[in-house]
């Protein structure tokens, strides 16, 4: 089977044909090896070394050379919004104690749809409306639902 081993960042100069795509949700995103189906029908293997966030726009290098887009699906996610810069601060701080991905935007956060933190944040006087539109959640230590480890060799120095 065709496989795709390795991944270009969407702001990569690539050289290649891109001959497929595939739409993929926030936890389909996160992958190191399963067998993929593009929208245009190209089979192929994803195999990468690690486990991975991909993200909008990246593109799988296949074993041939050709590329397959990634494209970040529409998902149902509720829109935070808050009356003052601060009060959305205050919320971003609840939402992250509750170690849940979000997307930070100006004046905005963006969560999975779930009613019992709609109601929070509604209690603590902000809104919350489901919006659909592809779910981007910062990177870091909840990512995907997998740690980020920091190694520190003996002497203290930090390695990633």
């Amino acid at each position: 089977m065709l496989r795709a081993r390795t991944f270009l960042r969407a702001d990569a100069l690539a050289n290649g044909e891109i001959v497929d795509r595939v739409v993929l949700d926030h936890g389909d995103r996160h992958r190191r090896r399963i067998a993929m189906t593009g929208v245009g029908g190209l089979g192929f293997l994803l195999d990468l070394a690690a486990a991975t966030v991909l993200e909008d726009g990246d593109l799988l290098v296949l074993d041939d050379g050709r590329l397959v887009w990634v494209e970040a699906a529409t998902e149902t996610l509720l829109e935070i919004r808050a009356g003052s810069d601060h009060a959305l601060k205050r919320l971003i701080w609840h939402i992250g104690n509750r170690h849940i991905p979000a997307e930070i935007a100006g004046d905005a956060v963006y969560i999975a749809d779930d009613h019992v933190l709609a109601e929070m944040v509604r209690g603590l006087g902000g809104t919350a409306e489901p919006v659909e539109r592809p779910f981007r959640p910062e990177g870091g230590a909840y990512s995907g639902g997998h740690g980020h480890a920091h190694a520190h060799d003996e002497h203290g120095h930090h390695h990633d």
